[in-house]
Order: structure tokens, then sequence, then C-alpha cells
């Protein structure tokens, strides 16, 4: 058991690291030329889109409806666009922006809570798992970097540094996915669809109004790439 319980934590501390490194990255200022960097920026939106969109369609969806009545499978659906909308609502309010960031802690977290259940039954699922959302993490990282930064006077070390705390929520969630939640999938199961009803809300209200840019047409590819990466993923998994 003791050994699981450390996989878990470093699996999960990894995948969520993948997020200051994503800011880390994204970082590096003043790519050249202009017209790069400005397509750059608005593919790797696109593609943290297509890959919250996988995590949506083939991870929290499909998992979080085994075993859950369809009421049960609504009500956590539309609960979580709800309030994700009054959240969204909130932050605009304020000139806030900062649905990626939202949207990246959404995704992470519930997947985090599924990867330490998963290893009750299955430790190569929860392995690739892991690398998934590691794979996930870093460009939402890059995206919600940006995001702060535009919408912010907050510099880079202190945005990075708490990216880095930020990756601490996944050993937290591993564990207590393990330890209390193994045993209450439907628990796990409402958590999932409550996170991806609200993830859909963000995709089509903030995420992918920003990855549009006017007469260029890498951006739509990345989303394309984004969500193939959630399909290989989900292949690999053997789900």
């Amino acid at each position: 058991m003791m050994n699981e319980v450390v996989k878990i934590v470093v699996l999960t501390l990894i995948a969520g690291l993948a997020m200051p490194l994503g800011a880390t990255l994204a970082a590096v200022e003043r790519i050249r030329p202009f017209w790069l960097e400005n397509e750059l920026r608005h593919a790797v939106i696109a593609f943290g889109g297509g890959a919250l969109l996988a995590a949506v369609a083939l991870v929290l969806v499909p998992e979080g409806m085994h075993g859950l009545p369809p009421w049960a499978v609504v009500a956590s659906f539309v609960s979580g666009s709800l309030l994700f909308m009054l959240l969204d609502m909130r932050l605009a309010a304020n000139d806030t922006q900062l649905s990626q960031l939202v949207a990246m802690l959404s995704d992470f977290v519930p997947e985090a809570l599924a990867l330490g259940a998963a290893f009750t039954f299955s430790e190569s699922a929860g392995l690739l798992m892991a690398g998934i959302i590691a794979l996930q993490n870093m460009p939402e990282g890059f995206n919600a970097y940006r995001e702060i930064m535009a919408s912010t006077d907050y510099r880079r070390l202190p945005i990075i540094g708490a990216f880095v705390l930020m990756a601490l929520l996944g050993p937290i969630a591993g564990l207590t996915g393990y330890a209390f939640l193994a045993e209450y999938p439907r628990v796990i199961s409402c958590i999932m669809l409550f996170a991806a009803g609200g993830i859909l809300y963000i995709i089509f209200q903030d995420i992918a109004p920003q990855a549009r840019l006017k007469s260029h047409w890498a951006p739509p590819l990345g989303a394309s790439a984004g969500f193939l990466l959630g399909v290989v993923g989900k292949m690999l998994t053997g789900a």
C-alpha cells in the first residue's frame, strides 16, 4: 500500500508540475517575427481548448456516466455549467479574466481524483492517465500564464510560483481518490460530470473565441491536435 501511495504522490505531482512548466515556456517573450508569436499563441490556446474538449468527451463524461441514473447525470452536468457561468459573471463584473486558469484546475483536480481511485484496481491505467494529464496541463499552463499576465499586474516569478503550489493539488486529490473515494465511484462520477459541465461552458464562452485569428488557419489545427491527443491517450489507457 505504501508503495502505491508513493507512486500516486509522485505521478500526480509530476503531472501537476507540467502547469508551471507550461507557464515557464509562456514567459519567453517577443518571439520573432511577430506574426509567428501571434500565430503560436492562438494555436496553443486552441490546442488547450482541444485537449479540454477531449477530456470532457473521452474521460470526464464517459467515466462519469458509469453507474449513475440519468437524473444524476443531468443534475451534475447542469450544476457544473451553471456554477461556472455564475463564476464567469462574477469575474467579468470585477474585470478579471481567469477562464484558462479555472478550466485548467477544473480539469486537473477531478482527473487526479480518478487517477488515485484507478490505482486501487489498475496501476497501468494510473500510469498512463498521469502521462495524459501532464500533456494536457502543459498547454493549459501556457495559456493560463499568458491570460494572467495580460489581465493583472503580477510578475513572472510569483505567477510561476503559484502554479508550482497548484501542482500540490494533484497529490492531495490523488490521495483523496485513493484513500476515500475508491469505494464511492458514484461520488467521483458526479465530480467528473460537474467538472465536465463547467469546462464545456468555459470552452465555448471564453477559450474558443480567444483562439480565433482572422485570416490565419493554424489555430483550428491546434484544436484538432489537442483533441487527437485525448483520443490517443484514451486508446493507450485501454478504456
